[in-house]
């Protein structure tokens, strides 16, 4: 029975690849990116260059778009320089806002001489227009996909370019796009070239494959990259070489650019390299050496964040999109495009056949342990093989499908020990899953012995949270105890949830107080960050179930039926360092947990939130990983209840949204301003600084009203009995 479940599976398998959907082009296409991170094209010098309007460039030259005349400047610059084409990542379809005649006419209360004076002098696009007449220029273009996108700009009546089939008409297997963008008709009419510059992402969003062949309403138009090495190689005409399956290259000069039966190419990516860069602002001020421009191919383009021309690549990394376009050149010069050959799909298929049905046949008479080395050496010989075709020859063979293939079909035939081994999990996590946190669940039902006592030193980030007023709270429940149960099982679940979703451990619930726990059981590189992240959404549930609960205490119509309304505020503590963690306790009971100085630390700040007037304090090993990412204030050096060592203790205020905003920043400088005024025991200074902390808080947001106060009292108090000079400036706690 087994077999034949296989059998039929392995079929299923076999259509699935063939009808090739959307899952497995984008499985087979990831591990093709993975390739290239692992081995990415080595780079090497070409003779192409990106002309960078880069941050740089529009700091020191304004925003983009600039005037026309500027892009003459370069374009004439380059030209002298000796480069060999020039080609726009950039479609100009609208008139120059900035020319003469617009500013013009944009500027009402200019006079009538002034007025006339502008009108008089040539357009930016004339201007723009003569000098790519000079030049060797290639415009750039962008196809519309439909024409319900087709706007004022697109036209629908192409033209041609020179070209030549070698074979079959190639355009019944190139899409056909109804309209394109193209620049204003004085810049078309005078380059050389105009090539098309869309690129479009596969179904992942990522830009794997590039056109080098469009068709506009049935005319021909090769892409940017493809139109400048025709022009840079003489503007002779190009040739198509297709055959009944489609097309399979492209003839540019001297160059046969092998293609998909579309004519696009998957190049073969480097990462970014600065050197393929020139910024736009140094060509303008001649700081660039001219020997560096001559005999270049250069495209001009942006890498400016601001103007957000990225795109997602197979490196793993956004690429700036006219880079895409200047490793096709690259590719193409170095004949290094990677291959999809048409017999892949026939190896694929043949490699899923025979593995399978080998597998069909032998694993029902292996035993557990063989059948899986069977299938391990089976998957992995077939992966490095995929693999060496890739680093070895180019060759893009998919690795993914056909070890899928082997892996369940070795599931199927060893269902009764799967399920033998998911039963003793669901064991596991039925007995525990009530009264430990699902990482731990999880991972005790991987390693059963983990039950033992025991435990390991790790690094934790510990948090502890509590109720303030909670025993006015109980009070008010005195005749209801099962309201006060379902008050905070509702509450508790709320911070449970914040906990859980940044992947925290609870250890424990102690009435109306939490304690929990990060990096263990599961090992959580960011545990500090979390622990914050977690902190913060709690405060901002709390808050949210606090309105549910007054939303619905206002509902109630009859006065004498809402009984009290109770909102719940709380305090946290949160500290890092080096704990024990692990099962706890004697041989009959024990509970996963953890010890050290650092949770007792941690159980003391969460006492301080409340005179501190903070909601959130952190230890100075948590405010050490956070504070370049979360906003977070330095409020005292403590003395806690019960140590010696002194421990400086931060406010956590909000995330990295509130750290950029500046009336954060000026705060926080600010604050340590105080601060280091009152460690010199500088009296006047703090009390200056608090006041203008009063107004930036508020202007931050922040309610800093108790401990402003609190600093207000010391400062008072200091006056009258000042510390001495061996004072160190450390705050000793009182209570708990």
């Amino acid at each position: 029975m087994g077999r034949l479940v296989a059998l039929a599976v392995l079929i299923g398998l076999v259509m699935i690849r063939i009808a090739d959907p959307t899952p497995v082009k984008i499985s087979r296409a990831q591990s093709f990116d993975l390739y290239q991170r692992i081995k990415p094209r080595v780079y090497t010098p070409q003779p192409v260059a990106i002309l960078d309007i880069n941050e740089d460039s529009i700091r020191k030259l304004g925003q983009w778009p600039w005037p026309r005349t500027r892009l003459a400047k370069l374009v004439e610059k380059l030209m002298v320089a000796g480069a060999v084409v020039v080609g726009f990542d950039i479609v100009f379809a609208e008139a120059d806002r900035l020319s003469p005649d617009k500013i013009a006419a944009d500027n009402e209360a200019l006079s009538d001489d002034i007025r006339q004076a502008l009108t008089s002098l040539p357009s930016n696009d004339l201007v723009f227009a003569e000098m790519i007449k000079r030049s060797r220029v290639v415009m750039g273009q962008t196809s519309v996909r439909s024409l319900s996108d087709v706007d004022e700009n697109a036209v629908t009546d192409i033209k041609d370019m020179p070209h030549a089939f070698l074979g079959e008409d190639p355009r019944p297997y190139l899409p056909n796009y109804p309209a394109m963008v193209q620049n204003l008709p004085e810049l078309e009419q005078s380059a050389m070239g105009r090539g098309v510059f869309t690129v479009l992402p596969d179904e992942d969003g990522v830009f794997r494959h590039v056109p080098l062949l469009f068709q506009i309403d049935g005319k021909l138009r090769l892409s940017l990259s493809a139109e400048i090495l025709r022009v840079a190689t003489g503007g002779r005409a190009f040739a198509v070489r297709s055959d009944e399956a489609g097309v399979n290259a492209i003839k540019i000069g001297r160059s046969l650019i092998d293609t998909d039966r579309t004519g696009t190419v998957w190049p073969y990516f480097t990462p970014t390299v600065p050197s393929r860069f020139v910024s736009a602002v140094d060509v303008l001020e001649d700081k660039v050496d001219p020997r560096l421009l001559k005999g270049r191919l250069f495209l001009v383009g942006t890498s400016a964040i601001g103007l957000e021309d990225f795109r997602a690549t197979p490196m793993g990394s956004l690429m700036a999109g006219v880079e895409i376009h200047a490793q096709v050149i690259e590719n193409i010069l170095t004949n290094q495009m990677l291959v999809r050959p048409n017999y892949a799909i026939a190896v694929e298929l043949l490699t899923i056949l025979v593995v399978g049905l080998i597998a069909i046949a032998a694993v029902p008479f292996l035993s557990a342990t063989w059948a899986a080395l069977f299938a391990s050496v089976v998957v992995l010989a077939y992966i490095a093989s995929s693999y060496y075709a890739f680093a070895t020859y180019r060759l893009l063979i998919d690795p993914v499908f056909p070890s899928i293939t082997v892996v369940v079909i070795f599931i199927i035939l060893a269902t009764f020990n799967y399920l033998r081994e998911e039963r003793k999990r669901r064991e596991i996590r039925s007995a525990f899953g009530q009264y430990v946190s699902p990482d731990l669940v999880s991972e005790l039902a991987d390693s059963p012995e983990g039950l033992a006592l025991g435990g390991e030193t790790r690094e934790l980030s510990i948090l502890f949270s509590d109720v303030r007023g909670f025993t006015a709270i109980s009070e008010s429940f005195k005749s209801n105890p099962q309201g006060l149960t379902v008050l905070m099982n509702e509450f508790l679940t709320v911070l449970s949830n914040a906990i859980l979703h940044h992947n925290g451990t609870i250890d424990k619930f102690m009435g109306d107080a939490v304690m929990a726990f990060w990096n263990a059981p599961v090992p959580h590189e960011q545990h500090a960050r979390s622990s914050c992240l977690a902190a913060l959404k709690m405060l901002h549930d709390v808050d949210e179930l606090n309105k549910e609960k007054k939303d619905a205490w206002e509902a109630i119509q009859n006065e004498s039926e809402r009984g009290p309304l109770h909102q719940i505020n709380i305090g946290i503590g949160i500290n890092s360092g080096d704990c024990v963690v692990g099962n706890m306790g004697s041989e009959l009971r024990f509970d996963y947990t953890c010890l050290g100085d650092p949770v007792n630390l941690a159980s003391r700040l969460e006492g301080q939130s409340k005179p501190y007037g903070v909601l959130i304090i952190l230890g100075q090993n948590t405010a050490a990983y956070v504070e370049d990412e979360l906003a977070t204030l330095e409020i005292d050096q403590l003395r806690v209840k019960g140590k010696q060592e002194p421990e400086t203790v931060y406010g956590l205020f909000g995330d990295e949204t509130m750290l950029a905003d500046e009336n954060f920043q000026e705060l926080q400088k600010q604050n340590n301003a105080m601060l280091a005024a009152y460690r010199n025991q500088d009296w006047e200074t703090v009390e200056g600084m608090l006041e203008l902390m009063k107004d930036q808080s508020d202007r931050a947001g922040i309610d800093l009203d108790v401990y402003l106060f609190m600093y207000e009292t010391r400062v008072l108090e200091f006056r009258e009995n000042p510390p001495g000079r061996d004072w160190d400036g450390v705050y000793v706690a009182t209570s708990k």
